[in-house]
């Protein structure tokens, strides 16, 4: 049977069932589809902050190369089916929702039901291999050991950038057991590893790798543009911001030398790739709007760069989710910002916009709230204004400004 409504019933499982960990339940049911994993060169990409920028560099130097992508990513910023990309344009929506039924309807046969986001992996490898992809470029959901991602059987190339302290009821409390998490999907392949870790996740990944990506970078401008950086003694220019970024390119360079890639296709990919909703600016009439989907401490920076180099007052617009440190993210925007607007995200999983309000209020002078995120755009004077904390904030903030209201 076909389901139209397919995404929604998806959805729906998200919302009552969660998610499930371990890779049983996705191997039985890519087993079901008849494997199409192994007839893709897989990428994958684990890490606490940049996978999603690693995977659309690995992308855009593939697709430069020649070959034909697909690249499973989550969560959507925008519209669902940017989770799913053949050559870095959303998947057909009727092709997907075709995929995506028969991943359904296989995983009702199983004995253990997979869960949304494992009939989502397993949608998207067999959508990829059925469209002729060479490559999939999959980054992991959760961790990486027990990610529904790492049911494949094999891959080219595992790729880890930097890990920090995130998911802690499910990955461990410490650097170290996060790290373990992480290193899980290096089975069978080379692995390249960012040194953008801290002295704990050195230490880790020292003892299983005998080099860094990245190390002896140096960055050499930055502008509203992006930047320039030297790595190995070749220059290279992104247009993502924040240093960090330089280090995931760098990441991205070293798996594609893997590949055996060529040079002009690497130099290519890298000057085009660009997110959406990671300092994502936008200029409309004498107004700068900056959506970034940031939430935690790391994944800041690029913003706070970012907003460190603009003169003038600026406003930030932040909602969050429950399981995220609020107290942590307001000390830390504060030193950036004079103006906050407060507003709860419009999903199940979002955190009390009290809650938000007290952490902020008690931290910065000039702090507001707003029903809605449009609302809370029109509040905004400055000629500044970011939107951030949760990428469930960005689609209604985008709408907003492209309508220029």
């Amino acid at each position: 049977m076909f389901y139209e409504n397919i995404i929604e019933k998806l959805t729906e499982m998200q919302k009552a069932g969660g998610s499930h960990y371990g890779t049983e339940r996705c191997r039985a049911l890519l087993d079901a589809l008849g494997s199409p994993d192994d007839g893709l060169k897989i990428v994958h990409v684990a890490a606490s902050n940049g996978k999603g920028s690693i995977c659309e560099y690995v992308t855009c130097i593939l697709k430069a190369n020649g070959s034909k992508v697909g690249t499973f990513t989550s969560p959507a910023v925008y519209d669902y089916a940017e989770q799913f990309r053949i050559d870095g344009i959303n998947a057909d929506i009727q092709k997907l929702k075709k995929a995506l039924n028969i991943a359904y309807s296989a995983a009702l046969s199983l004995e253990d039901m997979p869960s949304a986001f494992e009939i989502e992996t397993a949608a998207a490898l067999y959508l990829f291999y059925s469209e002729g992809c060479e490559y999939a470029v999959l980054e992991c959901g959760l961790g990486g050991l027990n990610d529904a991602t790492n049911a494949i059987n094999k891959k080219e190339v595992a790729v880890i950038g930097s890990v920090s302290l995130e998911h802690t009821a499910f990955l461990g409390k410490t650097i170290s057991e996060i790290c373990a998490q992480k290193a899980g999907i290096i089975r069978g392949c080379p692995a390249v590893i960012t040194c953008l870790q801290n002295e704990e996740g050195l230490r880790y990944f020292g003892d299983i790798t005998p080099s860094f990506s990245g190390e002896g970078l140096k960055v050499l401008s930055t502008s509203e543009d992006g930047q320039t950086f030297s790595y190995d003694g070749e220059t290279y220019s992104i247009r993502m911001h924040g240093c960090e970024q330089c280090y995931n390119a760098a990441l991205a360079i070293d798996c594609c030398r893997i590949l055996r890639v060529q040079p002009f296709a690497i130099r290519e990919g890298l000057a085009v790739a660009k997110l959406c909703g990671r300092v994502e600016v936008i200029h409309k009439g004498d107004k700068v709007y900056v959506l970034d989907g940031a939430h935690n401490a790391l994944a800041y920076r690029p913003l706070t760069q970012y907003s460190e180099a603009q003169s003038g007052d600026k406003t930030i617009i932040f909602g969050c989710l429950s399981d995220k440190d609020v107290d942590m993210a307001a000390s830390i925007l504060n030193s950036y910002c004079n103006n906050f607007i407060i507003v709860a995200p419009k999903s199940y999983r979002a955190m009390d916009g009290d809650k938000i309000y007290a952490a902020f209020a008690s931290r910065c002078k000039n702090v507001e709230r707003a029903d809605s995120v449009s609302a809370a755009l029109e509040q905004s004077k400055t000629k500044i204004t970011a939107v951030c904390g949760s990428f469930t904030l960005l689609a209604e903030a985008k709408k907003w400004i492209e309508k220029g209201q």
